[in-house]
């Protein structure tokens, strides 16, 4: 297997790979999952053999980055292409300057961000249908 991750202007693959996963998977409602905000992120892409398979977002906030709309493709979930993409995620937030990230994860997801150190904070909260908490973590 070949795994390259690397930021990305090809939003347009980044948002078919979080069609799949959100608007066809989750049943997320494309208003919402289209959002308006790429245009303001650094987006990050993974490819597997030459086959994109999963992409996230970071916007900046001054010091702090949020990182979003992290998508694996289903049949690569569970390999560490999540985790690779956290990390490429934590490089773009530095170049941006940031010293701390956040996301919100969907709760079922905690436990895998919590391995990679984040650490949850406040009530859950509804995104989408979706019970989500928010995660931070200091760069």
């Amino acid at each position: 297997m070949t795994l390259i991750i690397q930021e990305t202007d090809d939003i347009a693959t980044c948002q078919a790979i979080r069609r799949v996963v959100f608007i066809d998977g989750q049943n997320v409602p494309e208003h919402e999952e289209v959002d308006g905000k790429d245009p303001d992120a650094s987006h990050v892409l993974a490819w597997v053999n030459g086959s994109a398979i999963g992409t996230a977002r970071v916007l900046p906030f001054g010091t702090t980055s949020k990182i979003g709309r992290v998508a694996v493709l289903e049949e690569h979930r569970g390999t560490g292409i999540g985790a690779a993409i956290i990390e490429a995620c934590h490089a773009a937030a530095r170049r941006q300057g940031a010293t701390r990230v956040i996301l919100g994860s969907q709760t079922h997801a905690i436990g895998f961000y919590e391995q990679l150190g984040y650490r949850a904070y406040g009530d859950v909260f509804d995104d989408a249908g979706i019970p989500h908490r928010m995660m931070e973590l200091p760069l």
